[in-house]
């Protein structure tokens, strides 16, 4: 998985078009093998960030959390610490 794509479910508040655009961008990426596709393969590379994004959207809408939302600050703040403490031996 691309380091990159961040879980998007039960957040408080609810992940935004441009998180899942951007998550769906991700993805097309990793399986394309490329981060800018050609003139010839544009459009495909397009409607299949746009047909992911609209899937993930479906999903995200249509699972149940059975634990209270992540508030968005606690849970960046952590990473930073995890960060921080990989790091830090480096």
């Amino acid at each position: 998985m691309c380091r990159n794509i961040h879980t998007l479910h039960n957040f408080a508040p609810a992940a935004s078009e441009d998180e899942v655009h951007a998550a769906a961008l991700q993805y097309v990426r990793k399986i394309s093998g490329t981060t800018k596709p050609s003139k010839a393969n544009a459009d495909a590379f397009e409607r299949a960030v746009h047909e992911v994004a609209h899937a993930t959207q479906h999903l995200l809408q249509d699972l149940v959390a059975t634990t209270p939302p992540k508030d968005r600050d606690v849970e960046a703040e952590k990473a930073k610490a995890r960060s921080a403490r990989r790091f830090a031996n480096a």
